[in-house]
């Protein structure tokens, strides 16, 4: 959303980038191969599930980045959710778009790239493009879930929170 709009709403560009930095957010890297068969991807942080029947899942594409185009129009999609230690791979792909598959080891796969070291893969089947002001709401189809489906229970997850890096760990659950 662009600042003039939230202004014209009444609420100050920098006042919601600040509520919305207390809101942490799972880090992904989402992947996919353009129309000429080359690896794109980014890190997203705006992320979840939709639907269960039948099993949705959407990721907010900011239309100024150089992958929005690729991942938009892709036909497949993976969303590689990423742990504590992947810090150093999300900033890797939030780098320079020609150097973020370098030495980043893949799966293999035939539909989207995926990250063969990332805990948990959701690769997904385009299923619609919406646009949504400044960002596009790709949803996908989940076909299939690899790695290791518990992966980041035990370590927990990598968020985004307060304008850096978090660790998101499960609570232990009171003895009945």
């Amino acid at each position: 959303m662009s600042a003039a709009v939230l202004e014209r709403a009444g609420v100050r560009a920098e006042e919601f980038r600040a509520a919305m930095a207390a809101l942490a957010a799972p880090v992904t890297v989402v992947t996919c191969y353009d129309g000429y068969g080359t690896a794109r991807g980014l890190t997203a942080s705006a992320v979840s599930s939709l639907s269960l029947d039948p099993p949705l899942f959407l990721v907010c594409l900011d239309k100024g980045s150089s992958s929005h185009d690729a991942l938009a129009g892709a036909d497949a999609f993976c969303v590689n959710l990423l742990g504590p230690g992947d810090e150093a791979l999300a900033m890797k792909f939030a780098g320079r778009p020609d150097r973020r598959f370098d030495g980043v080891p893949l799966a293999d796969s035939v539909r989207a790239p995926e990250l063969a070291d990332a805990a948990l893969r959701l690769v997904c089947e385009h299923h619609e493009a919406v646009d949504a002001g400044d960002h596009t709401i790709l949803i996908g189809r989940v076909t299939a879930v690899e790695g290791d489906g518990l992966g980041l229970t035990p370590a927990g997850g990598l968020v985004w929170h307060q304008r850096g890096f978090a660790h998101a760990r499960p609570v232990p659950r009171p003895a009945d």
